[in-house]
């Protein structure tokens, strides 16, 4: 049993994490006992064994949530609030703790992601913890003899799947709602990162009551899909690829359920003429997330650039990709870790292949890390595409990878048609100190998320959730508690 005192030494961590779930308030091995690697990305070595959940598994996890469901609901709102709150500040307590143990089991830098995200975990629940007494329902002027009430009530145990390129954040804006509304939860991990979302789990469940919150780990067929069809399961939130997420959604919709779908994007960005040039190449930079090797779903990987700053904007985009150091995600000089799996590293190469062959002119950035001690690493230089046609697959289809693609323009009728033409709807990001163009861009483009001379990543209180095929439903709001994680009850009084 790992103890609840930080522990900065995220190697030691990750094995005394070795091989369990967290179910009704324990840490407990996997029915059928099986586990799987855990390897840290950047030298290719065994970090831990992570339990390899089965349908029994998830079935112990579901019967205690649901058994837990019932007390926790009855609970005042406000006393789940203030829970939820201490919940934050506890995990305040543990951000270098999850910030060093993420990048070991993911490959994102410490300086510049991993830190960051443990910290933004940490606020979300704060700030969710802040709105239960906002779990309120209305009076309704139905008749004057009646009193007529709407209630805002849980739904029950919600089932959620999470990737594993943000993990700690994006478990944060699924659970924290869904907790503070007086429902439980059962958490799927991504197989390839299991580990800090799981010493999170740990940490709340000194704070919350048994099978409040559980966590089994496992892959996609075995976990994740008995989860989501598990007949006491009442609601489902996911993040991950539109594939896996028609998947979920047909197996919720037999059992019509609600579900909360994040499916990813290929989001545009577009640099008017009259932008300011240095700010809009920061924020390339940015909305790329090329320290996170272009591994986000918002990130900015279509770039439309005005002739008259295109030549200018390449060469200093390219300069400051260039100016990022590559290494040990655990090093604070470090500015891109590594890409997470061979198998997604083998993906990226193969669109950027695909790229090369469409007759793109290709320019590689940054330089991998010469240390011997990462030569096994999944290390993968950033790409900039110009020339490229908008059809080609590095273009058109979300590669989730370090790859971005330029684009000149000169006519804005044209430029926000090509914005529109993807079956991705995420996010989208407008450059112009012409406020008239602004409101336009941003009224006209097919985005959830539209920023205008910023690219920020998800906040608490920040509506987040795409159209298209990027999703169903929004996140990290007061919105998205009541109307994801609750059901409206009408009550009528006629006493006469």
């Amino acid at each position: 049993m790992p103890s609840l005192d930080p522990i900065l030494d995220p190697h030691a961590l990750a094995r005394a994490l070795s091989g369990v779930h967290l179910i009704d308030g324990a840490l407990v091995a996997p029915v059928e006992g099986r586990c799987f690697d855990v390897i840290n990305p950047a030298t290719g070595a065994v970090i831990a064994q992570a339990a390899e959940g089965t349908a029994a598994d998830v079935d112990l996890a579901v019967k205690a949530a649901k058994r837990a469901q019932t007390a926790w609901a009855r609970r005042p709102a406000r006393e789940r609030g203030k829970l939820l709150a201490e919940c934050g500040r506890r995990l305040l307590l543990h951000v270098e703790e999850l910030g060093r143990l993420v990048a070991l089991e993911t490959g994102k830098a410490l300086r510049t992601e991993s830190r960051v995200e443990a910290s933004v975990l940490a606020d979300m629940f704060t700030f969710f913890g802040g709105l239960a007494s906002e779990l309120k329902g209305e009076s309704v002027p139905f008749n004057p003899d009646m009193l007529t009430v709407t209630l805002r009530e849980p739904l029950g145990v919600v089932g959620a799947i999470i990737p594993w390129n943000v993990p700690l954040l994006l478990m944060a804006m699924k659970i924290a709602p869904a907790l503070v509304a007086g429902n439980t939860v059962v958490v799927k991990s991504a197989e390839e990162a299991p580990l800090t979302v799981l010493r999170v789990c740990q940490i709340l469940n000194a704070l919350l009551p048994p099978g409040v919150f559980n966590i089994v780990s496992g892959d996609g067929p075995g976990a994740g899909a008995p989860l989501v069809s598990h007949p006491d399961v009442r609601k489902v939130t996911f993040t991950g690829s539109v594939e896996t997420g028609r998947i979920v959604y047909k197996t919720a919709a037999e059992k019509l359920i609600p579900v909360t779908l994040e499916l990813g994007g290929k989001s545009p960005m577009i640099v008017l003429a009259d932008a300011d040039l240095e700010r809009a190449v920061d924020g390339a930079v940015a909305g790329m997330r090329f320290t996170r090797q272009g591994q986000s779903c918002t990130a900015s990987s279509r770039i439309y650039v005005h002739a008259d700053l295109f030549d200018a904007f390449f060469e200093r985009l390219r300069a400051r990709v260039d100016a990022l150091a590559m290494g040990d995600p655990l090093d604070e000089r470090t500015d891109i870790g590594t890409v997470i799996s061979p198998e997604q590293f083998a993906r990226i190469q193969d669109y950027i292949a695909k790229g090369r062959a469409s007759g793109a002119t290709t320019t590689e950035c940054s330089g991998l890390p010469t240390d011997p001690a990462l030569a096994k690493g999944l290390f993968l230089r950033p790409v900039i595409f110009t020339d490229i046609a908008p059809d080609a697959p590095p273009a058109r289809e979300e590669v989730f990878g370090p790859v971005v693609c330029l684009f000149k323009w000169t006519d804005f009728d044209a430029v926000i048609e090509a914005a529109n033409d993807s079956p991705f709807g995420l996010a989208a990001t407008v450059w112009t100190n012409n406020l008239q163009k602004a409101l336009e861009a941003t009224r006209r483009l097919e985005a959830g998320f539209v920023q205008v001379n910023q690219n920020l990543v998800v906040q608490p209180n920040l509506s987040y959730g795409g159209v298209k095929t990027s999703g169903l439903g929004k996140e990290a709001t007061l919105e998205s508690m009541l109307e994801h994680f609750t059901h409206k009850k009408t009550v009528i009084l006629n006493m006469l």
